[in-house]
């Protein structure tokens, strides 16, 4: 039997993964593929089990013993490793097809070398925007009207009484300023709409009219205009070299002294030394992050013990339902890597 392989790489580590093809007359079909989960992180259960039907666990450091790297044809991508060490992966394999992405964000993938070698780019698209925009809206809340530090406050042995002057703020009918205005900005917009919220935003295109009154939507041409007028300003922008560190300390000082910073995006676009400053000196009022640089924080930062910030451990996605699609996607690539068709999800 023919064998091809793909490479399963998460957080840094890399895993071994193959598919044995049988050719029959008419056709070639999968046979169990191998991928590797490294240290116990592995997909949760229920997932675990749709990559078992297909997929045979084995570990890297049993790649050379078992296989040639000059067979590895793909590299699967659970959770986003290292940009460095996932590009000198992709130069070690002479064979290389696809590097197969679970997730939307491709910012650890050098595109540009990922052509140079003649090698294709999927992600997963479009099937995680409405839980990513759910929990934009789930943060927000929690941040606003105090939820995270009240559930403490309710639970906490020495509470016998509750503060009744101890207020949060209001969500319906404030302003929330959407940073970047794509598939999941406009999901996030819909959900704004059932708050009674005035929607505004800013993009690097302005959307089509249309887009607009979907969502009863305002541009604002600029950034600053957009954070002096919003009491939440939520980024949902792609992380590249133009939204790097896009909020500094002069994004901070441009928005309100009462409004709420709500990042879901990437950690990379945020300065965070100039956040901390921002919420310290009460610049800002608070701020909501699912997303950090580094992630997760190392244990003694300062953003971990402000009681003004609520912080997520990157769960835009986790949802069992949106896993699953996601899950799926990625083996869709995969298989038609593998089988040398066009990615369903191609990004290069």
């Amino acid at each position: 039997l023919p064998a091809n392989y793909a490479l399963a790489h998460s957080n840094g580590h890399v895993r071994c993964a193959y598919a044995s093809l049988l050719t029959c007359s008419e056709s070639s079909r999968f046979l169990k593929t191998t991928m590797a989960v490294l240290q116990g992180d592995r997909f949760p259960s229920v997932l675990q089990q749709l990559l078992e039907a297909k997929y045979k666990i084995v570990f890297l450091d049993e790649l050379d013993a078992t296989a040639r790297r000059e067979d590895v044809q793909v590299i699967l991508v659970h959770h986003s490793p290292k940009h460095e060490a996932l590009s000198q992966l992709m130069k070690e394999l002479p064979n290389l097809k696809a590097v197969v992405n679970f997730g939307v964000g491709i910012n650890h993938i050098d595109l540009n070398l990922a052509q140079q070698i003649g090698i294709h780019v999927s992600n997963t698209p479009d099937c995680l925007n409405a839980a990513t925009a759910d929990l934009a809206f789930g943060i927000l809340l929690a941040a606003a009207r105090n939820i995270v530090s009240g559930d403490a406050m309710a639970r906490h042995p020495s509470t016998h009484d509750f503060d009744r002057g101890w207020f949060g703020t209001e969500v319906n009918s404030s302003v929330i300023g959407i940073v970047g205005m794509g598939r999941i900005g406009i999901e996030i917009a819909k959900r704004a709409r059932g708050f009674d919220m005035k929607v505004i935003y800013h993009n690097r295109k302005r959307r089509l009219e249309e887009d607009e009154a979907r969502v009863q939507a305002t541009f604002c041409p600029t950034l600053t205009e957009l954070l002096q007028q919003s009491d939440y300003v939520v980024v949902a922008v792609p992380l590249g070299e133009e939204t790097k560190k896009m909020f500094k300390t002069d994004q901070f000082m441009a928005m309100k002294k009462t409004a709420f910073f709500v990042n879901i995006c990437r950690g990379g676009v945020v300065d965070h030394n100039a956040l901390i400053k921002a919420l310290d000196t009460k610049q800002i009022a608070g701020a909501a992050l699912d997303v950090t640089d580094p992630e997760p924080l190392p244990r003694d930062h300062p953003l971990l013990g402000m009681k003004n910030v609520v912080i997520t451990p990157h769960l835009g996605s986790a949802s069992l339902a949106t896993r699953k699609k996601m899950l799926l996607m990625c083996m869709d690539n995969l298989e038609a890597a593998l089988n040398d068709k066009t990615l369903p999800n191609q990004v290069v």
